[in-house]
């Protein structure tokens, strides 16, 4: 069996996704007639049938489901071997650092400014994206390093924890529940978050195809900005949970910020790829947890959320939370 190429592999993960030659071929912006052949091709050298071909429809096989499985980490492994390549040799290659707009933990200033007076620093470009897009951005070598909030996929890259800290919600100030000093989840039923899922299931079940629940389908719109998010939060259409950094940096008079007692606090976390040996992402992960370690001592925290003392008292935001 000769090596496949990735030609091949884009051909076949079109068909496999679309499961009708004639949509993968115009996704592929080419005529039907050579994408079968290369298919076909692409089975003779496996020596397994992919799919199940009948004037009906086309089916993925058990193979074909395997092959599946794993030719897109391998696309995805090409494209960012190849992106890391032609950034590293760059005349002047800087660390790239996705994060998602506001979710620094108010830390991203001061960790910038200690990982400049490393040795090994070198320019950095701070790259500002939506929810989920940060993890997508160091698998295909768009990003050297992310700082984003937890849970997220976490395969193949390593990890570090840099602090905890208490999620609160954020709901219209003429909201009936802005009137309580804490919520519980159960409060919240039948409100919507910002990415459509329950508000009263924490915001970890995605929820997409939601068909009764919040009064807006506007809430079920991806990808909003934090402007956005703010503007429907004050019409009532949505609520949210931002960490408690985010609320105290964003102080607004329709807005009420409240605590839900049984909402999991987040994690800030640094991500990079388990493949990465780069000094300058090293020198970044030392300035962060020092920086962090330094703004929220361990020894303020308590077991279960290492970071909320600091962060709730010393910082002030309780008065931001309990004020309407």
């Amino acid at each position: 069996m000769s090596d496949l190429e990735v030609r091949q592999l884009r051909y076949f993960v079109a068909v496999a996704e679309e499961l009708h030659f004639g949509r993968a071929a115009e996704r592929l912006g080419m005529a039907q007639p050579p994408l079968s052949r290369a298919i076909r091709e692409l089975e003779r050298q496996l020596g397994v049938q992919l799919f199940e071909r009948t004037t009906r429809q086309v089916v993925l096989t058990a193979a074909g489901e395997v092959l599946l499985r794993d030719a897109p980490t391998a696309l995805d492994a090409v494209a960012a071997a190849a992106q890391r390549a032609r950034h590293v040799g760059q005349p002047t290659p800087g660390l790239r650092l996705a994060l998602k707009t506001d979710y620094d933990g108010g830390l991203l200033l001061q960790i910038l400014e200690t990982y400049q007076r490393a040795e090994a620093a070198i320019p950095v470009e701070v790259m500002l994206g939506g929810r989920g897009q940060q993890v997508p951005a160091l698998r295909q070598g768009r990003a050297d390093i992310a700082l984003l909030p937890t849970p997220f996929d976490d395969r193949d890259l390593d990890v570090e924890p840099l602090l905890t800290e208490p999620r609160v919600v954020a709901l219209a100030a003429s909201d009936p529940l802005a009137a309580r000093a804490t919520l519980c989840l159960a409060d919240l039923t039948g409100r919507m978050l910002p990415d459509g899922s329950p508000a009263d299931q924490d915001g970890l079940i995605p929820n997409a195809h939601s068909g009764s629940h919040g009064r807006n389908p506007v809430a079920r719109r991806t990808n909003l900005d934090l402007a956005q998010i703010f503007h429907l939060i004050e019409l009532g259409s949505i609520i949210w949970f931002p960490p408690a950094s985010v609320a105290r940096r964003h102080p607004r008079p329709d807005i009420a910020y409240r605590p839900v007692t049984d909402l999991q606090p987040t994690t800030l976390a640094l991500a990079w790829p388990q493949t990465c040996h780069s000094p300058a992402v090293a020198a970044f992960v030392r300035a962060a947890t020092t920086v962090a370690a330094a703004t929220y001592p361990p020894e303020s925290a308590t077991t279960e959320e290492p970071s909320t003392p600091s962060l709730l008292d010393a910082e002030g935001l309780q008065g931001v939370v309990t004020s309407s």
